[in-house]
């Protein structure tokens, strides 16, 4: 095209705020590296004041594209931005000296397919789709992702897809005024990661990440101080754990049945595990988990995780804790941060079908730091049983590495309710290795409800139902259980204040009821 010619079309699509990226040289041949005409049209629509980019179909090979305020992409049906192999196409991850205090890929934004920060007013929107299968690869370039934003607010992203985003798919930094609304995220890593953000929306929409978490609340300290998570909402929802691109082909394919960290299909939602700032004032609805880890709530780096509700919750498949809830000091954070709280958390309305039987539900805090102030509601949960006390206590003592079971040589068998404390350890259900309950495990907790709950098991299960570790104020009523003959529902150990069905249960060291 002659340079005339182009000059006229970017003055017209100035004027109109709206730009079709071919227009300045973007092929969409799948072949073409169209990174420079892509970020051309982003400039040019900046200058005028903002406006549109548009994306009509076609594969557009690129690297980083640098978003800009105002700026709304807009991805047609049919159009692919797919990431580039070639390094040069990169912005290089910038340098974050607080680096050490999380995951090496909270502390870059700029190596992402797109990146923007200190931004306001963008918008991604469209049916078309991102591909990061050949291109986000954890290489030089560090650990790269589909979408990264730091500071910036007034965000939307809707209606299109990712497939393979990288190390998150989305990545979302002391962003304020949020939306992600009718997404479909099918993963290699983690879908989405709200981190250290303020009024946050996340609805009608499907996540499936079978190799690490779906949806995420994390709070960092990657801007280089703690910043409170809050007022957010999920819900109307999908995560799964199905094989990776699975959920994009509606094949929903379960063949793989380990995580690389060895336990199963993760794709659940999670508050933490990074978590120096705070967490409160969020609700979680109307939320499908399938083939899928529970759902977690970890302060482990000094978080206070407060004011948080859950309902209407529907779980199938469970490949480890329906629920875990865990105070913890990981203290992966700067040496004056506290050991954090977790408080004020109302769960209910939820059903849980096919659970894994080797964790049971866990609520631990650790010595000093309880769990507090939690209640259960109209909660039912079926796990597969098929465990007993023998198999607790044949499990070693010191379970050496969380994720892999593997402990050093010589190490004796543990007494079954000896599970052990685990309080510097990176957070997950498997840390404290088999649960000596097949339903509940609850230590170092106070001020504990639950009402209208039933647990059973797909197969007997010799182990206790609850068991209930120096932990004080926890009251049941309305709880049912399957029946195992000859043994105890609930065991205490070292806890008081225990009431069932208003009816108090007398402390000591140890006590069957």
């Amino acid at each position: 095209m002659k340079p005339f010619i182009v000059l006229l079309l970017l003055a017209a699509s100035a004027h109109s705020a709206t730009l079709d990226v071919q227009t300045v040289g973007a092929k969409g041949d799948g072949k073409t590296q169209d990174r420079d005409a892509i970020n051309k049209a982003i400039e040019t629509v900046a200058a005028s004041g903002g406006g549109t980019v548009s994306f009509p179909a076609g594969r557009y090979l690129t690297g980083s594209i640098h978003l800009r305020s105002n700026i709304t992409l807009q991805l047609d049906r049919g159009a692919v931005i797919e990431a580039s192999t070639d390094p040069a196409a990169w912005d290089a991850p910038e340098p974050n000296e607080s680096n050490g205090y999380q995951d090496a890929g909270h502390s870059h934004w700029h190596n992402a397919l797109i990146w923007g920060e200190n931004l306001e007013n963008v918008a991604i929107i469209g049916g078309g789709r991102l591909d990061g299968t050949k291109g986000l690869t954890r290489g030089e370039r560090g650990n790269d992702k589909a979408i990264a934003l730091k500071l910036s607010h007034n965000v939307t992203l809707r209606d299109f897809s990712i497939l393979n985003g990288g190390h998150f798919a989305i990545l979302a930094t002391g962003v304020d005024n949020l939306t992600l609304d009718n997404l479909l995220i099918d993963t290699n890593r983690d879908a989405v990661d709200i981190d250290s953000c303020r009024n946050v929306r996340i609805s009608n929409s499907s996540f499936n990440a079978p190799n690490d978490d779906a949806i995420t609340l994390k709070g960092t300290h990657a801007l280089g101080y703690a910043r409170a998570s809050e007022n957010i909402t999920i819900t109307n929802s999908l995560v799964s754990g199905y094989d990776v691109g699975s959920l994009l082909d509606g094949t929903f394919k379960r063949t793989v049945e380990r995580a690389p960290d060895r336990d199963g299909p993760t794709g659940r939602i999670k508050i933490g595990t990074e978590s120096e700032g705070d967490f409160r004032n969020i609700t979680i609805s109307n939320i499908v988990f399938d083939r899928s880890r529970g759902l977690a709530f970890e302060s482990v780096d000094g978080s206070n995780i407060e004011d948080v509700t859950v309902s209407n919750i529907t779980m199938r498949q469970v490949s480890n804790a329906p629920f875990f809830i865990r105070l913890g000091s990981r203290m992966r954070a700067p040496k004056d941060v506290a050991v954090g709280s977790i408080r004020r958390i109302s769960i209910s309305g939820v059903n849980v079908f096919d659970a894994d039987p080797r964790y049971a539900s866990i609520i631990s805090g650790i010595p000093g730091h309880d769990v507090e102030d939690i209640r259960f509601s109209n909660i039912r949960i079926v796990y597969r049983g098929g465990l007993s006390l023998d198999q607790v206590a044949k499990q070693p003592s010191d379970v050496v590495n969380t994720f892999f079971f593997r402990a050093t040589g010589g190490v004796p068998p543990r007494e079954p309710f000896a599970t052990p404390e685990r309080e510097k350890e990176y957070p997950e259900p498997s840390m404290f290795g088999l649960i000596p309950a097949w339903g509940l495990f609850i230590r170092h907790a106070k001020g504990v409800e639950f009402e209208g709950v039933q647990m059973s098991t797909m197969k007997p299960d010799s182990r206790p139902a609850i068991v209930i570790d120096q932990a004080n104020d926890i009251r049941f009523r309305n709880v049912r259980l399957a029946e195992q003959p000859g043994k105890a529902g609930y065991v205490a150990l070292n806890a008081s204040g225990i009431q069932v069905d208003g009816k108090a249960i007398e402390s000591g060291p140890r006590r069957e009821f």
